[in-house]
């Protein structure tokens, strides 16, 4: 019967295109384990053997956070083995594995911040530099402002924003709508900075970007004229933070500045679209942590 990995892959069609990555990869890493052990479908597969697998993860050193996202992508494999009929028990139902580690999210200070969403300017043109090369450099610049402010402004995901289409975007009324994890769609709001971004882009940089191939659904362009990817925000990060920094560090900023400045936590966690009010509660912590640091450097008697 084999394993059925492709057929399992299909079934996380509703998921973020970076989960079923993951979990498809951690399935077929645990196949080529299970094989090693002469194990050749799931229907070999019990809780003992499971326990095995992530002992052998834990000695080869494997991070608490990567075995944790292991055992959760065995969880959901086996879970849909059963309801697909590879197994008649479902051997990883309650499956326990470490706790990710208790890493609190980088935040980038409000001067960082300044700097890194300061719009670019352009640099002074000269003789060897052509007049089609200054239009794709501000075109590129204008791009790369939208980016920053929709992941700061609006709390975006990376793969939220790369997956921007026109139609998403209601600059009238200061508002984008996202798909985010799970195929749940959210409205959001677009701060002032970000409207003013956008239309820029919009007006003068995708033109310049644009090609014959290009998606025309598409906001946001890299300089091939394809959808921008997660890899080009990276070294948008790269170019423009004056810190080694993170895409996602400015999600991280916005919500814990969020919190910072009174924010209510529920509010906070629909913007950011957990399903889970735990995951927004890291928040919390970081934005505590903060204002303690905040009065042991500042005040007197700290």
């Amino acid at each position: 019967m084999g394993w059925a990995v492709e057929d399992f892959e299909r079934s996380l069609a509703g998921a973020a295109r970076a989960t079923v990555v993951a979990y498809t990869g951690d399935v077929d890493a645990f196949v080529a384990w299970a094989a090693r052990a002469g194990i050749t479908s799931p229907a070999g597969i019990d809780r003992l053997v499971l326990r095995r697998y992530l002992a052998y993860l834990a000695a080869r050193r494997y991070a608490r956070r990567t075995i944790a996202r292991k055992a959760a992508a065995l969880r959901r494999y086996f879970a849909w083995a059963e309801r697909a009929g590879h197994v008649t028990v479902d051997p990883a139902r309650r499956l326990s594995a470490p706790t990710g580690d208790a890493r609190l999210p980088r935040v980038l200070s409000h001067s960082e911040l300044s700097e890194l969403l300061e719009p670019a300017s352009a640099p002074p043109r000269t003789a060897a530099t052509s007049r089609a090369a200054d239009e794709r450099r501000v075109a590129r610049d204008l791009r790369d402002d939208a980016v920053l402010e929709l992941l700061y402004g609006s709390g975006l995901r990376v793969a939220e924003c790369c997956a921007l289409d026109v139609g998403d975007l209601e600059l009238d009324v200061a508002a984008v709508s996202v798909w985010g994890k799970g195929a749940k769609r959210r409205r959001l709001p677009v701060s002032r900075p970000g409207v003013e971004a956008l239309s820029s882009y919009l007006e003068r940089g995708r033109p310049v970007l644009a090609g014959p191939q290009s998606p025309p659904a598409a906001v946001l362009l890299n300089a091939r004229g394809a959808r921008l990817g997660t890899r080009d925000v990276r070294r948008i990060l790269d170019r423009r933070s004056p810190v080694a920094s993170h895409p996602h560090a400015l999600r991280h900023s916005f919500a814990t500045h969020l919190l910072d400045g009174g924010a209510d936590l529920r509010v906070v966690q629909e913007l950011l679209g957990h399903s889970s009010l735990r995951t927004t509660q890291v928040y919390t912590r970081v934005s505590r942590e903060r204002l303690v640091a905040a009065y042991e450097s500042a005040h007197p008697r700290a």
